[in-house]
């Protein structure tokens, strides 16, 4: 935990130092008071934090990649207002979420604003590698929204492979991973073949981390996710736990429609423990947490530095909140 610790304290001061630019000052107010307000609301700060482990991984300065992960971290939060209005969230890392406390409007331009700040951090990013980091960036950033959209869709369906999950859950949620530690290692010098090693880390690693998110939101502890107990379950979200309930006992997904909030959250948590899903689950993140060792392995026959990575790894795979 030392390394992951220590690029915290590397990106948190960069990120302090950044709110007193001018662009968090500009006008009106209430457009950047939002975004300050997400950004300051902690976390594990993971994804900035891989962009500077990519610049290490291949033997540069961590500060080498301070633009790649004020962009990830930008984007990432534009996608969280964006996500918690969808949602209809209450709460974020324990706190009201943006449009709980600004309203939806401003919410959705403050985090439109976001996205536009995330590209402007590039800015600054070292040129002779700037239009290979837009590239990814930029399609980063379509298929994290097709992954979103993909998320809505799964609402109005009745049923959903397993397979079409996973894929839903790489382009949400494990593409911006994979984009974090290439984009880092691009920064720091590194060969086109070593980022896109990386970049399968953190594909084969986000999903590991999607999966133990949908685990967290059913088992977990809302003191220490910060989140709605059971809010996955509430809205019958097709998760992977929902999909495989639905597989072997249709009948169980059936009676928990006819349920509502915590009711229909006890319900659910009981069935998913007696029918095994839990555990079917839980091999499932194990699966693809060895895939992500095993990518690192590769990675590390090319020669990148992966230490540090795989610390951070283990960390997330046995994370609480």
């Amino acid at each position: 935990m030392q390394s992951v610790e220590r690029l915290q304290r590397t990106f948190l001061k960069a990120l302090e130092s950044s709110m007193g630019e001018p662009e968090w000052s500009r006008q009106p107010d209430r457009l950047y008071a939002p975004q300050r307000y997400i950004l300051a609301m902690g976390g594990k700060r993971l994804r900035p934090v891989l962009a500077l482990m990519g610049a290490e991984a291949v033997g540069a300065k961590a500060e080498l990649a301070l633009p790649a992960a004020h962009a990830v971290e930008r984007f990432h939060n534009f996608s969280l207002i964006h996500d918690d209005i969808m949602d209809a969230a209450p709460l974020r890392r324990g706190q009201a979420t943006v449009h709980e406390r600004w309203g939806v409007n401003t919410a959705i331009l403050s985090g439109d604003a976001l996205f536009a700040l995330a590209f402007k951090a590039l800015e600054s990013a070292p040129k002779a590698v700037l239009p290979d980091l837009y590239r990814v960036f930029t399609q980063t950033a379509l298929e994290v929204c097709e992954g979103q959209q993909w998320d809505m869709d799964f609402e109005h369906e009745d049923r959903v492979e397993e397979g079409a999950y996973l894929r839903m859950i790489r382009y949400k949620t494990s593409v911006l991973l994979g984009c974090a530690l290439e984009m880092g290692v691009l920064s720091g010098g590194g060969s086109v073949e070593l980022a896109k090693a990386l970049y399968s880390v953190g594909l084969e690693l986000g999903t590991s981390f999607q999966i133990h998110d949908d685990l967290l939101d059913a088992f977990g502890d809302p003191a220490k996710t910060g989140k709605q107990a059971g809010g996955d379950l509430i809205q019958a979200k097709k998760t992977l736990l929902w999909i495989e309930l639905g597989r072997r006992s249709p009948e169980h997904i059936q009676e928990a429609l006819a349920l509502h909030g915590e009711e229909r959250v006890g319900y659910l948590v009981e069935a998913l423990e007696t029918t095994g899903v839990r555990a079917h689950v839980e091999e499932r993140r194990r699966v693809h947490f060895d895939l992500a060792l095993e990518a690192l392995e590769h990675a590390g026959s090319l020669g990148a530095r992966t230490g540090d990575l795989k610390e951070l790894a283990n960390w997330l795979f046995s994370r609480e909140s």
